[in-house]
């Protein structure tokens, strides 16, 4: 063992804790020990591409990615606006979110069930009106299609971009129909179940996306005026560079963000790349942790 290396030990737990605390909660060993350690049957196994996907590092700049693409739905974007408290609980919102994923593919059926069960209850109480006089409804299927496409393409293609060993053809088919099971339970009458239906299914929805005020004021919230303290606004903002990098042409001018393709391919991706694989490195504490 060098010198260096209990430094840079000391380093990897830190840093495990600091995102641990960021992502899941204070309690967040608590929660892991019952969604990892529970005995009983699982939708999911290790080898499964979802299990891999969501256990990656390239999640990071995946949600970041997901949250400025459901945006542009100008109602899935007045309920967020004005029901998930995102300004004055980001944080909360995020370890609800993270709790649910992780339970819904790591967790026991039973565990996973019933999060769903939450969430879809927590849904029928989310309704209103958006700014232009439209009724939405959280519950709406046409809408939680459309979040569920959202975050399976953001979730995929940041793992093809920034995971180590990328997905084959058939293993990201199989990805998109493994992320159907939870999205069809969740409300979705049909998700799609390839690749090549996912973007139908996006493509879709493109004449119904719009920058509203509501979703430039969220990406600037994300992207420019992230609560948190100085020292982490370099690596968040290495990792929202990988976002903004993967993010679809036509879903750039809508939110007032730059195309700058040659410094996206010089800077932004391998930056957002070098940002994912040190969170990767980070979170090889905490499963580390969790071997018996």
């Amino acid at each position: 063992m060098t010198l260096l290396e209990p430094v840079l030990k000391r380093a990897q737990v830190q840093m495990a804790g600091a995102l641990r605390s960021r992502v899941a909660g204070d309690d967040a060993p608590a929660k892991a020990r019952v969604i990892w350690g529970s005995e009983g049957e699982r939708w999911f196994t290790p080898a499964d591409p979802i299990w891999r996907v969501h256990a990656d590092a390239s999640m990071f700049p995946a949600g970041i990615r997901a949250l400025l693409l459901q945006s542009l739905h100008p109602l899935a974007m007045a309920g967020v606006a004005g029901h998930s408290g995102y300004k004055g609980d980001p944080w909360g919102r995020l370890q609800r979110t993270s709790e649910f994923l992780a339970t819904t593919t790591f967790g026991t059926v039973e565990a996973a069930q019933a999060q769903i069960d939450r969430v879809r209850s927590i849904h029928q109480r989310v309704r209103g009106k958006a700014p232009d006089g439209r009724p939405y409804a959280a519950s709406d299927p046409h809408l939680l299609a459309w979040v569920h496409a959202a975050e399976a393409d953001s979730f995929l293609t940041s793992y093809q971009r920034y995971a180590s060993q990328p997905l084959t053809r058939s293993e990201a088919d199989q990805y998109v129909e493994q992320a159907a099971l939870v999205a069809f339970r969740l409300g979705v009458p049909d998700p799609p179940t390839t690749v090549a239906a996912l973007g139908e299914v996006i493509a879709s929805y493109r004449p119904e996306l719009k920058g509203t005020p509501q979703a430039r004021e969220a990406a600037r919230f994300l992207l420019v005026h992230p609560p948190l303290p100085w020292a982490a606004k370099p690596g968040y903002a290495a990792l929202a560079a990988g976002a903004v990098a993967i993010l679809p042409r036509w879903a750039r001018r809508p939110l007032g963000l730059p195309w700058l393709p040659v410094t996206e391919r010089v800077v932004g991706r391998p930056v957002g790349g070098a940002a994912t694989a040190v969170v990767r490195w980070a979170m090889q504490a905490d499963r580390e942790e969790r071997r018996p």
